[in-house]
């Protein structure tokens, strides 16, 4: 009778323990109150393993259960449990709170030109090109024996530096150098997920086999690399916009049949680039948005905030309004514009008559004397319809497709090659229409005005012919530059509408940057081709653009806060195109908002001296959430500690260098709202700036008060409160907003700019 007991207890525990065998597992990001750490370990990821070790129905073949234990980014760590370890492990007095895995997507030498760097005028010398400042980049790797990656010229390792180079396949500590200083992966979080690496697309080390990576880290900080060319492209010289700046690489992202990152470890890249001491942190990834304390990306990127590092991320490539991602207010987040550069060809018709039109189809060679065939008298014909050519119809000739509502132009171009087209010519007005790498056939993107030329002189003629088409050729000074892209994620935020987002506007169209060279780029006919420098584009390719101009900034302002840095860019932003006009929307084919490009187009050049900054640090974006109103546990989770201040509340008065006012159907009119803000002056000892606003709308008024702000001293602050009415704001699409400009001019022409938008949402 005394062995019952126990001998029913032990059997109650095995049966509970078989049934957490069949338990599946899953990844959680647990966060902990640091404060009840035992004084007895001495660190929190001994901790962390002690909970885990202690567990009832930890895994009797010692199984690692953690995947991450978080210093910087969170208070926590994460782990791969059952549902009943998980339980144990909330049952923890210092348990705050649990959040399963989520899952993100990837959101780039002409470029630098069209920024306005100059070798010896400008920020560049000014900053000695970025020199010992350290950029974190946070993506898919990176291939290290790229040319843009050499460390020629290059200042020595920064002491500070803490960061390693580790080794892999493909992969080890002699990779790195003076420029490239450090590259490590992470991938406990996929693995854990039961989502596996391949082994054919990709590498188990910091070794970029996607390409994107070497891309990003090329735009950014790629060293000086003479003769680049794309299939003939843009031969010539080329280097990233920072290119004395040490090199980071934190792989986060991998090929997999998801194509997807894993937060924890996109966690756990961000949190090693705080430990190593990186300067900047560039990250294109876009995770779904969420409130900010179960963000990952807004997590990791406060808690770099707060040791004084620039993070940079990419606006998102949904395209359409309210799609934003990366939107949280300590966060520099970028939209894409296009540069001044096109690429072209040119068809001469056998009349003689000779029609240019967009192309980047790779090769140099052309084509004479091809029949020509437009499918004259059936519309599915005439627009290329998926499954409508005849092979004895179109094979070995020029197809013309016409300009159809009902089918895009990359569905287009795979119907005339599954025909057997030998080219093509496709009639529309979106010159933007696929992408650099899908030109698979000799292809034309004609206008349609240009298009019924072709036509008629197909109509006309029994026999038409081209008598050539032609390749290859770059056009500058291309009008109106730049445009928004048309992928380009717009504002605003869903999670915090009333900061502007996106706050900033740089290249991110054909950019072109170090690549992989064994992922074929394109493939023609049979081939694929592959190349050492590629054309990209996504905010992805932007995002690298801002996270050069910022360590620019900070080797020449090493003081300035990551705030400070994103102020005196959206200040000195340009809002309009090269005719004089507010930037023209690709989306929408008409004018744009600060809702596309925010503050406006990034300049580099002045940037450097933007007179007056609106500067902010930890507490201030404390301020702003606490009037989030969320909960004290999910203050916790966000702020990692468990006291902070929250005497003001008011959202409006984040010293945002942006002012937004958003209104509902609900509202009555006319409505006043008022924004509180702070400015310090970074330019002369002595200064008077004088408001003027511009552009203001009928149905806004706008009073600033005072309308003169005098400066006798360098760092000296002075504050002023914008009150914006409204009568009314009307219209249907896509998001009714009116919008004006404040800017603040003194005696220096310094001018500091930010844009007022008022929207119903």
């Amino acid at each position: 009778m005394s062995y019952a007991l126990p001998l029913l207890l032990f059997f109650l525990l095995r049966l509970n323990y078989a049934m957490s065998k069949v338990e599946e597992y899953q990844t959680y990001i647990i966060h902990m109150d640091h404060t009840q750490k035992p004084v007895s370990l001495l660190t929190h990821e001994s901790w962390h393993r002690s909970i885990l070790n202690s567990l009832w129905s930890s895994p009797g073949d010692n199984q690692e259960l953690l995947l991450y234990s978080y210093k910087h980014v969170m208070h926590g760590f994460s782990a791969r449990l059952t549902p009943s370890q998980l339980s144990e492990v909330e049952k923890s007095p210092a348990h705050l709170d649990t959040y399963p895995e989520s899952f993100g997507k990837l959101l780039t030498t002409y470029s630098p030109k069209f920024l306005g760097l100059q070798q010896n005028v400008g920020i560049w010398p000014a900053a000695s090109y970025g020199e010992d400042v350290i950029v974190g980049i946070i993506d898919t790797g990176i291939w290290p024996e790229s040319e843009s990656f050499n460390d020629e010229g290059m200042s020595p390792v920064p002491q500070k530096w803490k960061g390693k180079c580790e080794n892999g396949t493909a992969f080890s500590p002699s990779n790195c150098n003076r420029k490239l200083i450090g590259a490590q992966s992470f991938s406990k979080g996929l693995q854990a997920a039961g989502i596996n690496i391949s082994k054919e697309l990709d590498f188990s080390s910091p070794r970029d086999f996607f390409g994107h990576g070497t891309h990003t880290a090329s735009t950014a900080v790629g060293n000086y690399v003479h003769d680049v060319s794309h299939f003939g492209y843009a031969r010539g010289t080329a280097r990233g916009v920072a290119p004395r700046a040490h090199l980071a690489v934190y792989k986060v992202l991998w090929a997999t049949s998801t194509k997807e990152s894993a937060s924890t470890d996109v966690l756990a890249g961000m949190d090693q680039a705080i430990d190593d001491g990186v300067d900047i942190m560039s990250l294109s990834i876009g995770i779904n948005q969420t409130s900010y304390f179960t963000d990952s990306i807004a997590k990791g990127s406060l808690s770099a905030i707060e040791k004084g590092i620039f993070v940079v991320c990419g606006a998102g490539n949904d395209g359409d309004f309210k799609t934003i991602y990366n939107g949280a207010p300590w966060i520099t987040t970028v939209g894409a514009g296009t540069i001044d550069r096109s690429f072209h060809g040119k068809v001469t018709l056998g009349n003689g008559v000779t029609i240019g039109g967009t192309s980047y189809f790779p090769e140099s060679g052309f084509i004479t004397n091809l029949p020509l065939y437009y499918g004259t008298r059936n519309m599915s014909k005439a627009t290329c319809n998926h499954k409508s050519l005849d092979k004895k119809e179109v094979f070995g000739k020029v197809v013309i497709c016409d300009y159809s509502t009902k089918i895009n132009v990359s569905e287009q171009i795979n119907e005339v090659e599954r025909a057997g087209g030998y080219g093509a010519i496709f009639l529309t007005d979106a010159s933007f229409s696929f992408f650099s790498n899908e030109y698979s056939i000799p292809s034309l993107i004609v206008p349609t005005a240009s298009g019924t030329r072709v036509k008629e002189y197909v109509k006309k003629v029994r026999n038409p012919i081209v008598n050539d088409m032609r390749f290859l050729l770059t056009r500058f000074s291309t009008k109106p530059a730049p445009q928004i892209a048309k992928f380009s994620s717009r504002g605003p935020s869903t999670i915090s509408p009333g900061v502007l987002k996106p706050d900033i506007l740089a290249p991110g169209v054909d950019v072109l940057a170090a690549f992989s060279p064994i992922v074929p780029y394109i493939r023609v006919g049979k081939y694929d081709l592959a190349s050492n420098y590629v054309f990209l584009s996504g905010t992805s390719m932007s995002t690298p653009h801002v996270a050069g101009v910022g360590a620019l900034l900070k080797a020449i302002h090493p003081e300035w806060s990551p705030a400070a840095i994103r102020s005196a860019m959206m200040t000195t932003a340009y809002v309009k195109d090269n005719t004089g006009n507010i930037f023209k929307s690709q989306l929408t084919n008409s004018s744009s908002s600060p809702l596309d490009f925010g503050a406006g187009h990034i300049s580099p050049n002045k940037a450097m001296d933007p007179g007056l900054i609106y500067d902010m640090g930890l507490q201030d974006y404390i301020q702003f959430v606490c009037g989030l109103g969320y909960t004290k546990k999910q203050m916790i989770l966000l702020l990692r500690r468990t006291r902070w201040s929250c005497n003001h509340k008011s959202i409006h008065d984040l010293n945002y260098p942006s002012f937004m006012a958003v209104l509902s159907n609900r509202t009555r009119y006319p409505v006043t709202m008022k924004f509180n803000r702070v400015v310090t002056n970074v330019g002369n000892d002595k200064s008077v700036y004088r408001a003027h606003l511009e552009n203001i709308p009928t149905g806004m008024r706008i009073s600033v008060k005072p309308r003169i702000l005098t400066f006798t001293r360098k760092h000296q602050n002075r504050s002023f409160v914008v009150s914006v009415v409204l009568d009314k704001i009307d219209g249907k699409f896509p998001i009714p907003t009116v919008f004006g400009f404040l800017k603040w001019i003194d005696q220096d022409s310094h001018i500091v700019s930010s844009p007022i938008v008022a929207i119903k949402y």
